[in-house]
């Protein structure tokens, strides 16, 4: 009984580690690319636009003022 009592107080470390883990693989092309200086004010303005439009139909969807 006591092996399963330590693999459930793992489980909480392991979670951290598998979120952080997808996290880093997931926004890692992204810091890759601003290492560029050309491509780094499109990708700047494109990731704006789609965070602009994005609230935009959600205001509207959801009918706030």
């Amino acid at each position: 009984m006591n092996i399963f009592w330590d693999n459930i107080l793992k489980f909480p470390r392991f979670f951290i580690s598998v979120l952080m883990g997808f996290f880093l693989t997931t926004f890692n092309p992204f810091f890759e690319l601003l290492r560029h200086k050309k491509n780094r004010f499109i990708y700047i303005l494109s990731i704006s636009f789609f965070i602009i439009a994005f609230s935009r139909i959600l205001k509207l969807m959801l009918a706030l003022n």
